[in-house]
């Protein structure tokens, strides 16, 4: 019987004797991670992601049922230290409310918002491909209902190609479809408001059950704990000032998009 090829020199070396390679992933344990991450913001979700954070260079789907929108809650984070370049926003149901998400540090010069006519399709899909080209981007962010396997294999090779942040978000019902995506996660809240999040696709084993996540972000707690009301000792005014402090902090981050004419 002829010996087994001896390894090449630019391999990695076996972990242990009878072990798989180092860069060979093992099913019941997260991937080492390709390329570079970027950390999500929340350490409990970090511990579930492959590398510890989101893929740069990959596509990351966002599932959420229709009329829901916690992608902001979810990436926010993760987008203001995602560098200074553009986070090119494609086909938004809504448009941001930019001084809500400049309060959570995400620069507002730098949100691009890119409107399409046809975004249920090809338009849509095509100003995702330009923004992830661009050398200047930093994330890109798709609202993309209709697209197809193929379509989000496109945007997967573009990603990795420009080493750039990619989500794409999704209504739940697609989560029976096939995707390329490296990553796919379903949104939700619990009773408690929290954030729950279900980890359909990752490089690991499954997740038993949801991680759940704080319902409202650090730097929005920390507005709100400032602008609590003053103790009954104080005057009236200060009384009557409180509940418009507090009603400004809950600001939504989202707005109707309003139709061109």
């Amino acid at each position: 019987m002829s010996a087994l090829p001896a390894p090449s020199p630019g391999l990695p070396e076996r972990t242990a004797p009878g072990l798989l390679r180092a860069d060979v992933w093992r099913a019941d344990a997260l991937a080492a991670p390709r390329a570079q991450t970027l950390s999500s913001g929340d350490t409990a979700l970090d511990a579930q992601l492959p590398g510890g954070g989101w893929p740069v260079g990959a596509l990351t789907e966002l599932l959420q049922a229709p009329g829901m929108h916690n992608e902001w809650r979810l990436l926010l984070p993760a987008l203001a230290r995602s560098g200074s370049g553009p986070v090119v926003l494609v086909a938004p149901p809504y448009l941001p409310f930019a001084p809500a998400l400049q309060a959570q540090g995400l620069q507002a010069q730098r949100l691009l918002w890119l409107g399409a006519a046809d975004s249920q399709g090809a338009a849509a899909l095509w100003l995702s491909e330009q923004a992830l080209r661009c050398a200047a981007v930093d994330a890109v962010l798709a609202w993309l209902p209709q697209v197809r396997p193929e379509q989000l294999r496109r945007l997967q090779w573009a990603a990795a190609e420009h080493y750039k942040l990619l989500f794409v978000l999704r209504p739940s019902a697609a989560q029976a479809q096939a995707s390329p995506a490296v990553l796919r996660l379903l949104l939700d809240l619990d009773d408690g408001a929290a954030l729950s999040l279900h980890i359909l696709k990752r490089r690991g084993p499954p997740l038993d059950g949801p991680l759940h996540l704080a319902a409202r972000p650090a730097a929005l707690l920390r507005v709100l704990a400032s602008a609590k009301p003053a103790p009954a000792a104080e005057s009236a005014p200060s009384l009557q000032a409180a509940p418009t402090q507090t009603t400004s902090a809950h600001i939504a981050i989202l707005q109707p998009r309003r139709a061109t004419p």
